[in-house]
């Protein structure tokens, strides 16, 4: 056989080989000639099998150059050690066509069924996982808007993807995804602007300075659909980065894999690849490994690196250059006794054996040939189109295509090796990866776990299942950690079908099982329980399925198998690498930037990870609540579950959250708005913002763009998500924030170019009032309320299991010095004490002072624990830990010397004192505004400075007291702090002073004194007590606190408690009989004692002033109120049996009952205005019109000669429509009472009118037996309806096209009002009807 050129010397060289290649089969059958003698061993016929092999491929490519002899030689030993005599043929040869794994759905080709000799194949399930194939994963995809803009970067790829791949006529594709197709490809101009699009992305990422993992990840996406100028031109920017770069930067060097493997053909060269590899290696020569999980991230990026260049037929690398610099860092990692890394080393050093190095003869020999698939890529690349059994089979030879005739010894003896290794139960896991550390032999695992990918990447389960049980590495133990790794990979990820996750869990059951197929390996068992324990700690079904399927593996009658996994649970694997979900990285703001969008991704990223950090160890039991105020507290559910159901209700906007003080409505806020944060998605997913409203000024005006400017979103971020996104608002505090307003209204949401949005807003029960919902519902712009649109929600306080739940936690996230079961035998001890803790925030307050207050297991000293006395003894171990712990810190000489001074005074007396001065300092001049806004600059020498500047005692105060600070703004801990402050400012009562007495004088006289009162029993006890006199600068004097129930709750405990405060109450209702100045004060004092249930039976009050008080369910029998001041008070439920209340003024005296009004005359009928402003009312023949807020009467309409029978207002409220005795119809001005219209035409008395929707049309029914329709506009009669009988009532559609009669006759019959027709008759009652409604 002559060749052209230089091909002569080649094939004679090859002949050579060929020849040496023969002589060293012969020497392994002289050898192993007892292989040949029945009973064969299993390892004698793998051995034997394997020799077969090699003599059959020697003879085809003796054929191929010419050598028919030697070939036939060669085929007639392949039969004596066993081979196919009849037809002998290569193992190697993979067919190019697509007949084998193109066939249908779950189906392989027939000779699947029939292993080759030698191929230990195992026993392949007919049943059980992957049965069938699945969808590839893939990330959900919108189309675009044409013209439109595009909501990530993988959006783009997606859509120029699917241009260059033209299939409109695709079935597999989603309708949205073929209609999108085929706009856009009759639209050339938006096919330029996605394609300029991607080119502008490549060249922002270039000018970005950044550069993290996600821009590179977003940039390398677009990799198969860029053209190929900027493919190039990416592809020199990673070489340069990693190139200039101090430190080798595993995003980019996973980036530049991803961007090799997604090349188009023709984009990259072997010189390119040649490239990367010698930058590599220099880089790895020079580069310090720091940490074992470092090492593992960097050779799993060289990894990539070295499957792409496999894949894209990379050759020409010179060995000693390239590979031994490779080969040399690889060999580093061989003695880590971390199997992961190991593991991974070894699967970058095989990578490296299939990247070709300079060509051989005898590769040139066998490439002429045209029967050696060139590199892994010929292997990965044409798994789509080869035979699944060619390629197993291959896997068992490909040594020698690859590497040369030569290696034949060495891979017989390895199988054999392998199958004594594996006849003795396994051998060590490490010692088998080693193996694969040499430059000198490739491995067939490798290139099989590269057909695995290939088989997963494209959804092919079932081919792949074959795969794994039909290759001949499949007792390879660096196959079956592969393996098991892609298992885990696929249970893990969301993206794939979650009954492929399941079958994956259940591979990896039936590989920790099944010792008979797969070994007793032991790394590779608690590798899968490794997985397996990933797994099961995700949510969703599919980790519960893993958990089932862990405790099946825990509990296997296998004692070694127990050993395995208890092993594991004690010592475990250090540093698993597993990662699930890459695909699910956040996007970068490059695509956004191109498309002049701000990045409002990154902002929001950012404070989503503030928020869920804020949140950690957050104590927190989901609340159950109740549908409304009179709901009974057992008719309760899940108030969480109840939330979501409303933001997923398209109809609901509004959902208010009602509880008591210290219900948990901010925390339940907080975890509402940190479960959304954790659902949230990117670009179109709804952004929940928590609001503290206290903290924002004026929230009645533009609250959400304050709120983000708060949090220093820019004015671009903020017009961008207010154009382009929707809403959660968690508003917390409207009882705070004094406001009175309905901020879904003020703020004018879901409006045309407002915010869209929904809103959760939670307000304490005491502050809402009786006509709450008008604070609340939503409305329309005639601010008319939408009651569908809104929803509550009323907070009921803890069970008992809720309370040992919130025990349970507190003690696990707290660790205090108590155990779970010493605080619940506490509270259990104090009643009281296990009340006041079905109040979360009380819960923490009673766990944080019970050490304090008794002994573990001690009996208590007191049976009745107050709210009160839990704040005293709460503020005083806060203060107490706040001295620690600056006592603890390093402060300057002159912080320390202030600190010294503050001691030696008594810290915790100070602090009491700092504390009350900042409440009192915040309801005197913030109106009791609870935040407080300090700037050094703008507030020096203001009220704030003395209680937030610089100065050190100033500064050590503030920082021991329960106070918060969020950038400028400062403070308590809860609201209920600082009504707890204010109470112990009015009282304190360790600081109330001994006094003298006076006496006072006899009862029934009008200058008597009010210690004489008969409050309760043993009051004159306290005579001789300490005393603290009024005050006149007591917060008491200048605020009136009757509508401040929480602040009232402490004071009225005080009062119960204290005698002395008792008293000084009782002297500040006497002084405000002699001086009207004392009579704020005076009516807070009554109110508090009334609260406290002290009675006033038979008391002298005559001339007392106390407007405003709130005396409901007081007992003031027999008192004496003559001339008192009572304007305003609150009366209802008052005893008061022979009181005697003369010349007292009672102007606005409430009774607790509702507004009546008495006429002279029989009243007719009466109707409230559309909005509710006004009622009107007929009596005497006059339309009496009443103003709602202070029921005065506005107007009398005369007019009618007779009896006025009925009226009705107009829709817009402004018009009153009357129908009389004399048979006309009258329309009045409501704003001037002037008649504007008479209608003459019935000839009988009106018993009804109606105005129609619109407002333009009058309808009037008459006993003359019509219906008449006026026409305000035309100021005439529009039409006559009459049928003859009586009609009882009628309404008029929503539409105002028809009105529907009831009759006499039985029937209903709707009229036209356009062509003054009868339409249908409705037939079915069995007497007149007597009213209708639409």
């Amino acid at each position: 056989m002559k060749l052209k050129g230089g091909a002569d010397q080649d094939s004679e060289l090859a002949l050579e080989l060929c020849d040496d290649a023969e002589g060293t089969l012969s020497g392994i059958k002289g050898s192993q000639r007892r292989t040949l003698i029945p009973p064969k061993k299993d390892e004698d016929r793998i051995l034997s099998d394997g020799v077969a092999t090699a003599f059959n491929d020697l003879g085809i490519l003796q054929d191929s150059l010419g050598r028919s002899d030697k070939a036939q030689a060669s085929y007639k030993k392949a039969v004596q050690w066993g081979g196919n005599a009849e037809k002998p043929c290569p193992t190697s040869d993979f067919k190019s066509g697509k007949d084998a794994l193109n066939t249908d759905k779950g189906q392989t080709t027939s000779s699947l069924s029939q292993p080759e000799p030698g191929s230990s194949s195992g026993t392949l399930p007919s049943q059980g996982f992957f049965t069938e194939n699945v969808n590839p994963p893939t990330i959900a995809f919108s189309p675009p808007q044409a013209d439109g803009r595009l909501d990530d970067i993988r959006q783009l790829a997606a859509c120029l993807s699917l241009l260059r791949s033209s299939h409109s006529s695709d079935d597999v594709l989603e309708p949205l995804a073929r209609k999108w197709i085929q706009d856009v490809e009759n639209d050339p101009n938006e096919q330029e602007r996605l394609k300029a699009l991607a080119t502008d992305v490549v060249k922002e990422y270039v000018r970005d300075e950044l550069k993290d993992a996600r821009a590179i990840a977003d940039v390398v996406c677009l990799a198969p659909v860029l053209e190929k100028d900027d493919f190039r031109f990416l592809l020199r920017q990673l070489h340069s980065e990693i190139d200039h770069s101090d430190l080798l930067n595993l995003p980019q060097l996973h980036g530049l894999a991803d961007l090799i493997r997604g090349a188009d053909p023709g984009y990259l060269g072997s010189d390119d690849l040649v490239k990367i590899l010698e930058l590599l290696s220099a880089r790895l020569t020079n580069t310090h490994i720091q940490s074992t999980s470092y090492s593992y991230q960097l050779t799993l990026a060289i990894s990539h690196v070295l499957d792409a260049m496999a894949d894209t037929k990379v050759n020409g690398l010179e060995r000693e250059r390239l590979h031994t610099s490779l080969s040399s860092y690889l060999d580093k990692l061989k003695g880590t006794s971390d199997p992961y890394l190991v593991y991974q080393a070894a699967y970058a050093c095989q990578a490296l054996q299939y990247v070709p190095d300079n060509d051989t003869l005898w590769q040139k020999t066998m490439r002429r040939t045209g029967k050696v698939i060139q590199g892994v890529s010929g292997l990965v690349s044409a798994v789509k189109g080869l035979d699944l059994n060619g390629f197993i089979k291959g896997l068992g030879n490909i040594q020698q295509g690859m590497s040369g005739v030569t290696d034949v010894h060495h891979l017989v003896n390895t199988a054999y090796k392998d199958a004594i290794s594996l006849a003795k139960g396994g051998k060590d896991f490490l010692d088998c990866l080693n193996d694969s550390f040499s430059l000198e032999h490739k491995r067939a695992w490798y290139p099989a776990l590269r057909g695995a990918d290939t088989l997963i990447l494209n959804g092919q389960l079932v081919k792949f299942k074959k795969l794994v049980y039909e290759a001949p590495c499949r007792h390879n133990l660096g196959f079956q950690w592969g393996i098991c790794q892609r298992l885990g990979e696929i249970a893990g990820s969301s993206l794939w079908d979650a009954n492929a996750r399941r079958d994956a869990v259940s591979f990896l059951e039936e590989i920790y099982h099944n010792d008979a197929e797969w070994g007793r390996q032991v790394d590779v068992k608690q590798w899968i329980i490794s997985i397996l324990m990933r797994i099961s700690s995700l949510s969703g079904s599919v980790a519960q399925y893993t958990i089932t399927v862990l405790e099946q593996l825990r509990t296997d009658g296998d004692t070694e198998k127990q050993a395995i996994y208890q092993s594991y649970c004690e010592i475990g694997f250090n540093s698993c690498p597993f990662v699930f979900d890459i695909q699910s990285l956040e996007t970068s703001p490059l695509l956004d930037r191109v498309q002049n969008m701000p990045d409002v991704e990154e902002a929001l990223r950012q404070l989503r990870k503030k928020r869920l950090d804020e949140w950690m160890n957050t104590i927190f039991i989901a609340p159950q609540a109740k549908a409304s105020l009179k709901a009974p507290d057992d008719a309760h559910f899940p108030l969480m579950e109840s939330v979501q159901a409303f933001l997923e209700s398209e109809q609901h906007q509004v959902f208010l959250l009602i509880g008591d003080s210290g219900a948990g409505k901010s925390t339940f806020s907080r975890a509402l708005e940190c479960a959304l944060w954790d659902t949230y998605k990117r670009k179109d997913g709804t952004i929940p913002l928590y609001i503290s409203l206290p903290t924002i000024d004026k929230p009645d005006q533009d609250m959400t763009t304050k709120h983000l400017r708060r949090l220093d979103f820019t004015d671009t971020q903020i017009n961008e998500l207010k154009g382009h996104r929707k809403l959660i608002l968690i508003c917390d505090g409207y009882d705070e924030c004094q406001q009175t307003k309905n901020l879904y209204m003020s703020n004018r949401l879901n409006q045309t170019d407002e915010w869209q949005a929904k809103m959760v807003i939670s307000c304490r029960r005491e502050y809402i009032g009786a006509d709450y919902r008008d604070r609340f519902q939503p409305g329309d712009r005639n601010h008319l309320s939408r009651v569908a649109q809104f929803q509550e929600a009323v907070f009921v306080p803890f069970s008992a299991s809720q309370v040992d739940d919130y025990v349970d936690q507190y003690v696990s996230l707290r660790q205090p010095l108590w155990s779970a079961k010493e605080y619940k035998q506490a509270l259990n001890s104090i009643p009281s004490l296990k009340e006041l803790g079905r109040n979360p925030f009380l819960m923490t307050l009673s766990l944080e002072v019970l050490p304090r207050m008794m002994d573990p297991g001690e009996q208590p000293s007191v049976s009745r624990v107050t709210r009160v006395v839990l704040y005293d003894q709460f503020i005083e171990q806060w203060l107490e830990r706040g001295k620690r712990r600056l006592g603890e810190k390093e402060l300057s000489a002159t912080a320390r010397a202030a600190f010294d001074s503050l001691s030696d005074e008594g810290f915790t007396i100070n602090g009491i004192d700092f504390l009350k001065k900042l409440s009192v300092a915040i309801y005197k001049e913030q109106d009791g505004q609870p935040v407080v806004e300090y700037s050094r600059f703008q507030d020096e020498g203001s009220w704030k400075t003395a209680f937030f500047s610089r100065d050190d005692e100033t500064y050590l105060l503030r920082e021991a007291c329960p106070l918060t600070k969020s950038g400028n703004q400062y403070r308590f801990i809860h609201r209920s702090m600082l009504e707890y402050g204010l109470a112990r400012a009015i009282f304190d009562p360790q600081e109330y002073k001994s006094i003298t007495l006076q006496p006072s004088l006899n009862r029934g006289s009008s200058t008597s004194s009010l210690w004489s009162f008969e409050i309760c029993d043993g009051l004159e006890d306290v005579a001789s007590d300490h005393y603290q006199e009024p005050d006149i600068g007591s917060p008491l004097i200048w605020r009136s606190l009757v509508n401040e129930p929480s602040l009232l709750q402490f004071l009225e405990e005080r009062a119960y408690q204290e005698p002395a405060f008792k008293q000084q109450l009782l002297d500040y209702i006497e002084r405000s009989k002699i001086d009207k100045k004392w009579r704020t004060a005076a009516a807070n004092a009554i109110t508090i004692m009334v609260r406290a249930g002290f009675p006033f039976i038979s008391t002298d009050l005559q001339g007392i002033r106390i407007p405003g008080a709130d005396l409901s369910y007081g007992m003031f029998d027999a008192a004496n109120l003559q001339e008192a001041d009572l304007r305003k008070v609150n009366l209802s439920n008052v005893s008061l049996r022979e009181s005697d209340m003369s010349g007292a003024r009672m102007e606005g005296v409430q009774f607790g009952e509702l507004p009546s009004l008495k006429f002279d005359d029989c009243v007719f009928s009466c109707v409230y205005s559309p909005e509710g402003s006004l009622f009107t009312v007929l009596s005497g023949g006059n339309i009496n019109v009443y103003g709602t807020s202070n029921w005065d009467r506005t107007w009398i309409l005369r007019g009618h000669s007779q009896g006025v029978t009925c009226i009705a207002y107009s829709p817009d409220g402004d018009r009153i429509v009357s129908g009389s005795w004399d048979s006309t119809v009258r329309v009045w001005d409501v704003a001037t009472g002037d008649c504007l219209y008479i209608f003459i035409g019935h000839t009988r008395e009106i018993k009804s009118v109606a105005y129609s929707p619109q407002g333009n049309v009058v309808a009037s029914r008459s006993n003359d037996r019509t219906v008449r329709l006026w026409d305000l506009e035309a100021g005439g009669c529009q039409s006559v309806m009459s049928w003859g009988g009586y009609t009882n009532d009628m309404a008029c559609s929503p539409k105002g096209d028809t009105i529907a009669l009831g009759c006499d006759d039985y029937r209903v019959r709707l009229w036209n009002v356009g062509s003054g027709e009868f339409g249908s008759i409705l037939i079915g009652h069995t007497e007149a009807v007597r009213t209708i409604a639409y």
